[in-house]
């Protein structure tokens, strides 16, 4: 039950999504990086919970959409951050609006205690697990 409600509802949040030009992967991306200091590809796998090849193509198309900028390392020229244009910082709070919306439509049905009980359950999975990090394809 579990999945096929979570598949339906990242579905229906990937169309919402492609209306906005971007993939989910991609939505995590820019959200991870929405109020944060550049970031290098490494760290920003870490706390994905990504490869850091994934990164490094999530990153690309994200650059190639003007959405995302690459600057060298201050303290390592070998290196280099990422971080969020000035369209991709004005995007984020669409996309936030849109994940709202859609976690809405979906989860009307149940009470505020439901939801509640759902948040709470889920969160002692997440505990007993020791799981982090936000696992995207």
């Amino acid at each position: 039950w579990l999945r096929l409600v979570s598949n339906h509802v990242s579905a229906a949040f990937a169309r919402r999504l492609d209306g906005q030009g971007v993939t989910v992967a991609e939505w995590v991306m820019l959200r991870e990086l929405f109020g944060a200091d550049p970031l290098p590809p490494s760290r920003l796998a870490d706390r994905m919970g990504m490869t850091r090849g994934a990164i490094s193509k999530l990153a690309e198309r994200l650059l190639d959409k003007g959405l995302l900028a690459r600057t060298a390392d201050p303290d390592d020229g070998r290196a280099h951050t990422l971080s969020l244009t000035d369209a991709g910082r004005a995007l984020v709070p669409t996309l936030a609006r849109l994940a709202d919306q859609n976690e809405a439509e979906f989860f009307a049905v149940l009470s505020a205690q439901e939801k509640a009980a759902v948040e709470a359950a889920l969160r002692r999975v997440v505990a007993h697990r020791g799981l982090t990090g936000m696992p995207v394809t």
